[in-house]
């Protein structure tokens, strides 16, 4: 997998710092807050699925293959 984590904060900084150019007319500033306003959507979403998979290991970890039956979507095919 190419993106990491850290691409994704690295993207989220180099937003704000676009943000904070003080050369910018209105019109780039709304343009640009348009564009940091989607680039945070989906790094909310990106960041839910890594928690979630947080939570899916911490499961393993705790209980190990017990815990399987209660998770079919991502121990095995569901018969």
């Amino acid at each position: 997998m190419k993106n990491k984590l850290g691409d994704l904060n690295n993207h989220l900084f180099a937003a704000l710092e676009r943000l904070s150019g003080e050369d910018m007319t209105a019109e780039q500033i709304e343009q640009e807050a348009k564009r940091a306003s989607a680039i945070v959507a989906v790094a909310d979403t990106i960041i839910s699925n890594a928690d979630t998979q947080l939570k899916a290991a911490k499961l393993w970890a705790e209980h190990g293959q017990q815990i399987m039956p209660m998770l079919p979507q991502i121990g095995r095919a569901e018969t």
